[in-house]
């Protein structure tokens, strides 16, 4: 069964990201039936399977808020930011509650009611007459109640079994003060349930005694309780009703027995004979149809049809939790596979450069299939790790609304691209930057609606947050329509603060990169959003740690654009393999434009200025073999590759360009952790290191030394 729970978790932590997602949606239009739709079905999808897999507290929980939902579902009470507020911490309630697992506080229990409470009392303030639509006031339930309630002595089944349930209350039942309801609640608590009523014994209006009970029941559960606690459900009712309990369907061989016919299920009910049920089935028209004209009830053929279904959908369900066509993996298990892939892919190195040094025919081909056929899995491999970004997405849009109800500002979210698809890994790693760029928008860029409406802008700000591919990276944005950064402010605080020297002028592009250093803040107070100057440095560390960058541009009172290159990947990557004297580089291919020679009459044309003219623009460049202080003699002709970057093309000199590697990364170990200008390294067919160049820092790096 604890495979089983997993299950329920993994599934009950999706239901809850939709229900989230949906009345995020209701908050812009409150009247969309669909959402509604789909905030009571995840509702009541929680509800019965935590019944199921044995989550008593969350069920019970979840069938309270269930209820409500109904009312705004059938149009009885409706939708509004309020209602919507306490569903969101129903909603994060419920998560604790999965969290909490099994052992949970007390603290637990008094929150759950208090939040029924608060729900029923805001019904009851909108619509009085909710009660009659079944919202019944809480009571606090006596001892052997809620014993049974929590499923204290209750000796549970270690499968789920599908009873048939018959429960026909006597005419005066209600005169000792039962409420057939409650019963059928008690059954509906227990599992996965389906309720038929029959009220055929049911006459004329006029001729209706109000006092008699006149409805009885067919409730089909899947629970795994035993025969003798669903029993235990009408003991003290014995005396006024015919119960009839039958099990129907055993789910611990879900081979062993097919779905039962409409035909056995009557015979069973000893509603009608096989004999009748076979010469039906000879004849062209549907089988409930034939019975129906040969004589049988109506009402016991609708039964026997949901019965039918019942037993047909909980089968389906069980089966689908233990083989599904999508399957859930740890983690873990995908990063050794991709380390596996990774030896791979450097033993297939090992073995082209091998196969080229002895010059086999043979041997040759061979390199060239096992090279083809690692392509493949490195690349099917990689794409098992690829999630779409929406689903960090649909985190901030919360993060937002309850920020801005916090800060008393009004901020719609938009974003897109959320089909986006990023490696799992940057993807957990994105998250904290992100937030804190978004908390940055709402806290300093977005004004106060009065602000706004004074500067005639709308009193609603907005951020729009998107992604999209741009080759073999994810450019990721985050603007706001706030009042954008102040230059002046900017290069006056840095001045202050000794980041730039009095009389030093900055471009644009310099100017806004300052925001991103250690404890830089233009803020005029310290909130408890932000203010503190902690965070953007920690941001641009964050995504060039992914071997990203972050580029700002904004424009005084129309807003702010922050635009994050993300890699797509930080396992295995494209890259160009360089040389240098002895040693070995490699630049991700992703950045690399292309590569040219440098000449030394080209290189004297200069007058040793470190730019060269390439294709009628002047082209910076830099030399590697002096950055890493490697000796020896320069060659004839060196290479020049060219890179892009947010500043424009740059080069790098290089003695020889060997050619496209597919790079596997290595983390180079805590004493290089802080190396400036590499982001790892990789081994090479021959066993030899290379060092992977990380462009972005290595051109501030340069820069920072000319300075």
């Amino acid at each position: 069964m604890d495979k089983f729970k997993e299950n329920f978790r993994e599934e009950a932590y999706d239901l809850l990201n939709s229900l989230e997602h949906s009345l995020l949606e209701l908050e812009s239009d409150p009247a969309n039936q669909e959402e509604i739709s789909a905030v009571f079905r995840c509702m009541h999808t929680i509800k019965g399977s935590a019944a199921m897999f044995g989550f008593q507290a969350i069920s019970d929980f979840a069938h309270e808020i269930e209820t409500v939902l109904e009312l705004v579902r059938d149009g009885s009470l409706q939708m509004d930011e309020h209602l919507i507020s306490i569903t969101l911490a129903v909603r994060d309630h419920i998560r604790s509650l999965l969290d909490a697992e099994d052992d949970l506080p007390e603290e637990h229990d008094s929150l759950s009611r208090q939040i029924v409470e608060n729900l029923q009392r805001y019904v009851s303030e909108r619509r009085q007459p909710a009660l009659s639509h079944g919202i019944v006031p809480v009571a606090e339930p006596d001892e052997d109640q809620s014993a049974f309630l929590s499923g204290a002595g209750q000796e549970e089944l270690d499968h789920f079994v599908t009873y048939r349930v018959r429960f026909a209350p006597k005419a005066d039942i209600y005169l000792n003060g039962t409420n057939p309801l409650l019963l059928l609640a008690e059954l509906r608590d227990m599992g996965e349930s389906t309720v038929v009523p029959n009220p055929a014994a049911i006459p004329r209006l006029s001729e209706l005694n109000p006092h008699e009970c006149l409805v009885s029941w067919d409730v089909i559960l899947t629970t795994r309780q035993t025969l003798n606690s669903v029993r235990d459900v009408f003991i003290f009712v014995e005396d006024a009703a015919t119960v009839r309990i039958d099990p129907i369907d055993d789910l611990s061989a879900l081979e062993d027995e097919p779905h039962r016919r409409l035909g056995q299920i009557l015979a069973d009910r000893g509603v009608v004979d096989l004999e009748v049920v076979e010469q039906a089935a000879g004849a062209q028209k549907r089988l409930g149809q034939m019975l129906v004209e040969q004589g049988v009830d109506e009402q016991d053929v609708e039964s026997a049809l949901a019965e039918q279904e019942h037993v047909k959908r909980s089968r389906a369900r069980i089966q689908n939790e233990l083989a599904t066509s999508s399957i859930r993996v740890g983690s873990e298990k995908l990063d050794l596979m991709v380390d596996l892939v990774g030896e791979i892919v450097t033993l297939q190195a090992r073995l082209t450069q091998t196969a080229k040094q002895i010059d086999n025919a043979l041997l040759s081909s061979l390199a060239e299939t096992f090279e083809r056929l690692t392509d493949e899995l490195r690349d099917s491999t990689m794409s098992i790790r690829m999630l779409p970004i929406g689903s960090t997405f649909s985190k901030f849009r919360r993060l937002v609304r309850d920020l801005s109800q916090e800060l008393g500002k009004k901020v719609e979210m938009e974003t897109l691209g959320g089909e986006t698809e990023l490696d799992k890994t940057v993807i957990d790693r994105l998250n904290d930057p992100l937030v804190h760029l978004i908390r940055n928008c709402v806290d300093h860029g977005i004004e106060r609606p009065e602000v706004r409406g004074a500067n005639g802008k709308p009193e609603q700000g907005s951020i729009r947050l998107t992604a999209e591919h741009s080759g073999a990276s994810v450019i990721i944005t985050i603007q706001d329509d706030g009042s954008g950064l102040d230059r002046r402010r900017i290069l006056e605080k840095a001045r202050d603060r000794g980041v730039v020297a009095a009389g030093a002028e900055l471009s644009e592009s310099e100017i806004m990169q300052l925001i991103f250093s250690p404890g830089f803040s233009t803020a005029q107070g310290v909130t408890q959003v932000s203010g503190r100057g902690v965070g953007l440095d920690v941001v641009k560390k964050e995504i060039e740690a992914l071997g990203g960058t972050v580029t700002v541009s904004s424009q005084t009172g129309q807003g702010t654009r922050m635009a994050l290159t993300i890699p797509l990947t930080l396992a295995i990557i494209d890259g160009l393999l360089v040389e240098i004297d002895d040693s070995s580089f490699v630049f991700p291919l992703q950045a690399v434009q292309e590569c040219i020679e440098l000449t030394s009459e080209m290189r004297a044309e200069h007058n040793g200025q470190q730019m060269i003219n390439n294709r009628g623009q002047t082209l910076p460049y830099v030399r590697l073999r002096k950055v890493f202080s490697i000796e020896g003699e320069l060659p004839e002709i060196e290479q020049v590759v060219v890179v892009n970057t947010a500043e424009g093309a740059i080069g790098f000199l290089v003695d020889n360009v060997v050619g496209d590697l597919q790079t596997v990364i290595k983390s180079m170990g805590r004493v290089y952790h802080d190396l400036e200008g590499i982001s790892g390294a990789t081994i090479l067919g021959d066993g030899s290191v290379a060092l992977i160049l990380d462009v972005g820092r290595l051109i501030g790096l340069v820069g920072a030394s000319h300075a």
